[in-house]
């Protein structure tokens, strides 16, 4: 994989028109994620509006409802062309079986490449405090069990803080995907993240994409910080 296509950045934006100035300021970025801010905020267009420019959207909604309207929606998601798509893992086993069927479904009757589907597991934002005051167990435990149970499901991947990385490479193998948020290079702020490494640790670490937002978006230079990520994607790979 090309190092620039591990790269997702994060349009978290609260309108179309703001979105578009940042892809544009990045010509050589291919992937950008739509989280329901800019969803909303667009009224679905920024999807469309980004495939018109020739990129790749990671659609990151996380489904979590009933098992017939998760797959309903998984179906919208694969008409609407996303490369990537998600749903939250604490939905359970039947709601992911069946949103994995009736992806792989919509995509043979429209004759289109099949998107991902991945779980999104524990949250970056949650530490084990956090988790136990929902009344979960550990993190990792978490997202072990979460994970084993999407690939079992049919998923084809997690959406998981590169903390767990090692883990669910252990649980379930390389071909596995995993997505990492709370990514944040070492000169940028966490923010609202708890669970962070460096896109270079991450990339080390055996990451398949990161997802960068605020590091870039709120950069008073996108392109230059984007560059910088790129770099350290490049060299970790190396």
């Amino acid at each position: 994989m090309d190092p620039a296509d591990k790269m997702i950045v994060a349009l978290d934006y609260a309108s179309w028109p703001e979105a578009e100035e940042l892809v544009k300021a990045l010509p050589n970025v291919k992937f950008f994620k739509v989280g329901l801010e800019l969803y909303l905020g667009s009224s679905g267009l920024a999807v469309p509006k980004l495939r018109g420019m020739g990129k790749e959207v990671f659609l990151d909604l996380k489904f979590h409802d009933i098992p017939h309207t998760v797959a309903q929606a998984a179906r919208r998601a694969v008409s609407q062309g996303v490369s990537i798509f998600n749903l939250h893992a604490a939905g359970g086993r039947e709601m992911m079986v069946k949103a994995a069927q009736a992806t792989c479904e919509q995509a043979d009757i429209l004759k289109v490449k099949k998107p991902l589907l991945l779980a999104v597991t524990v949250l970056t934002s949650l530490n084990e405090q956090d988790l136990s005051e929902i009344g979960l167990g550990r993190v990792a435990e978490t997202v072990a069990t979460w994970a084993a149970m999407a690939q079992k499901a049919g998923l084809d991947g997690v959406v998981a803080s590169p903390w767990e990385i090692k883990m669910i490479r252990e649980t379930c193998g390389p071909d596995f995907t995993i997505i990492c948020p709370g990514v944040r290079p070492v000169w940028s702020a966490s923010g609202d993240q708890k669970r962070i490494l460096t896109p270079g640790e991450a990339i080390s670490q055996g990451a398949d994409y990161l997802v960068i937002g605020r590091p870039i978006t709120r950069s008073g230079d996108p392109r230059e910080a984007a560059a910088k990520i790129l770099h350290e994607i490049e060299t970790a790979g190396l």
